[in-house]
């Protein structure tokens, strides 16, 4: 198993923007910011992510009443390519954001949707340990997939992204997360996009200026949150 190394919180922002502000803001930043490499040919590429909560829906509940810290668990895949999984934690407190992740096999994953616990060995990642520790605990479950198209762009210094999320949809069908046959609800308006912005310790001005629109205005937005609601 490979081990997250990376304890650094950051800044992350978030903003709804229409297809239109998001062709403005591309158009920009493309000059200065290249697309990040995973992305391929096609310039984008798919997130999906099962989302848990334990017995008492504590991560919805904390979402909803802004608590601050709270964390999240999660398993992500990328473009429904099941041969790289990733468990990860992610913890937002004092406006910033820590995701840890660690390796997690198809095998693992395939117990948790059926109902069993984490099985893991002696030496294995802590966050592994934290996520069955919690399964046994507080009755860790799976509640959710969330799914969308990402189109990220990369700076190496300030350690940068600006991404742009568009198709949010969600799914109840947890049995099928690894095959990826499930009927998907839209979630996000037709013509709506997330941008987020992320970065370590600054965000160099001339980024800042490129990503300025006059109506822009920073959003609480939980995908994991919305996903959840339009379902209950």
């Amino acid at each position: 198993m490979m081990k997250n190394k990376s304890n650094k919180y950051r800044h992350e922002y978030k903003y709804f923007i229409s297809d239109s502000e998001a062709a403005i803001l591309r158009k920009r930043i493309e000059k200065l910011m290249p697309l990040d490499k995973h992305v391929g040919p096609s310039g984008v590429y798919l997130i999906t992510s099962l989302y848990f909560d334990d017995y008492y829906d504590s991560c919805l509940t904390e979402n909803e009443n802004g608590t601050d810290p709270r964390e999240k668990l999660r398993i992500r895949i990328y473009n429904h390519d099941t041969s790289r999984i990733r468990l990860e934690c992610k913890r937002k407190e004092r406006g910033k954001t820590l995701k840890r992740s660690a390796r997690i096999s198809k095998e693992q994953v395939e117990d948790i949707i059926n109902g069993q616990l984490l099985k893991y060995e002696n030496d294995i990642d802590p966050l592994l340990i934290k996520f069955g520790e919690q399964q046994r605990s507080k009755m860790l479950v799976p509640k959710v997939i969330v799914e969308y198209e990402r189109i990220p762009y990369i700076y190496s210094l300030g350690n940068v992204r600006v991404t742009f999320d568009r198709y949010l949809s969600s799914s109840n069908r947890i049995e099928n997360f690894l095959s990826g046959d499930y009927m998907k609800r839209p979630v996000m308006p037709a013509g709506k996009l997330l941008l987020e912005v992320k970065f370590d310790e600054y965000l160099p001005d001339y980024l800042h200026s490129a990503l300025q629109l006059d109506n822009l205005v920073q959003t609480a937005f939980s995908k994991y949150y919305l996903c959840r609601k339009v379902g209950l």
